[in-house]
């Protein structure tokens, strides 16, 4: 049995044509954005809004390591939050198995 085949606490992955992890490993995606892809998949199907938090607080580190400190306007956390629902809905579609 793969390792993949199992899920430990929970089933919010194995519901994917392919898991997070797998197209995180086989992309060579870095840890942090690894992270916001991981917790934008799950997000409906295991800690709602605190996932999307995760998102928002993974691509402000992003942001800063890459780019230094940044200096946030105040719709700057509205604007990441849209971008992250559209983002949902597309990489949703493409996750998910078909019904």
């Amino acid at each position: 049995m793969s390792a993949l085949d199992k899920q430990v606490s929970g089933s919010h992955y194995k519901q994917f044509k392919i898991q997070p992890i797998e197209f995180i490993t086989k992309n060579n995606i870095p840890f942090i954005e690894g992270n916001v892809i991981k917790y934008i998949c799950r997000w409906k199907d295991k800690n709602g809004l605190e996932d999307l938090d995760k998102v928002i607080h993974y691509v402000e580190l992003l942001k800063e390591l890459e780019h230094g400190k940044s200096k946030r306007s105040h719709g700057s956390k509205a604007r990441v939050k849209t971008l992250i629902q559209g983002w949902t809905r597309q990489l949703g579609s493409y996750f998910r198995k078909e019904n």
